[in-house]
């Protein structure tokens, strides 16, 4: 039998659903944001809240903030390499903060919180990690242990949507560069059968030898040579 809180459940996960059918084909930042404004008006005891990006050199970006203060929080993390959203990006799936002003985990980020914002608790979810990257949401309140129950639940939901979106967008991303590089290996192969006299095969056994002696990415060779004969307006010819 379902309850109440399960058709609210529901409910969120559908709206959720329905706004990333109708909005992901035009901007992926316009469905971050729609999703972090549905966290933040959904989540019991969440005002405000923001997407981490973490790079491979730990370099720490936000993304879909729902207001400065947010803004500001994640920037600090990025500022001191510490935080909630740090280890919920690359340790747990999920970091609770029920008061910073008595939490000792991150003790740096933490002094600079209490200084500089009316942030004392928070809620981070992993959104995913890899090699490349690491993501994380975050909900952030004014009032020590905001979130009570139900806050890490439908919370969870809004994160797997936002994780679902920024596998679609690196997904298209890579695709599209798998693109670009078939069409710059097609016009270096192109250029070498011109020149050479060669066809197709032997064309693209000549740029393999030469990414291979050269140890450098076949699509990077053929980037070399293409940017060689037709460089940049402006950039002298060699």
């Amino acid at each position: 039998m379902q309850t109440e809180r399960d058709n609210d459940l529901g409910a969120v996960t559908a709206d959720l659903a329905a706004h990333i059918r109708t909005r992901l084909p035009h901007s992926i930042a316009s469905v971050l944001e729609g999703i972090m404004s549905s966290a933040v008006d959904t989540v019991p005891g969440a005002e405000c809240g923001g997407i981490t990006i973490i790079s491979k050199g730990h370099d720490v970006s936000s993304t879909a903030a729902t207001h400065p203060t947010a803004a500001l929080v994640d920037s600090l993390q990025s500022q001191f390499g510490q935080g909630p959203c740090v280890d919920a990006a690359l340790q747990s799936d999920t970091v609770r903060a029920d008061d910073l002003s008595s939490d000792s985990r991150w003790p740096a980020f933490t002094a600079a919180v209490l200084a500089q914002s009316p942030v004392r608790a928070s809620l981070s979810f992993r959104l995913y990690t890899d090699r490349e990257a690491a993501g994380a949401l975050n909900l952030y309140s004014e009032t020590p242990g905001a979130f009570g129950a139900g806050a890490e639940e439908i919370g969870l939901i809004h994160a797997t949507h936002a994780a679902v979106t920024l596998y679609a967008a690196r997904r298209n991303s890579e695709f599209d560069s798998a693109l670009a590089s078939r069409d710059v290996i097609g016009q270096a192969k192109g250029m070498i059968m011109e020149r050479y006299d060669l066809d197709a095969v032997q064309a693209f056994d000549l740029l393999k030898r030469l990414s291979q002696d050269a140890n450098t990415r076949l699509a990077d060779v053929a980037r070399k040579l293409v940017l060689r004969e037709h460089p940049p307006a402006g950039s002298p010819k060699h």
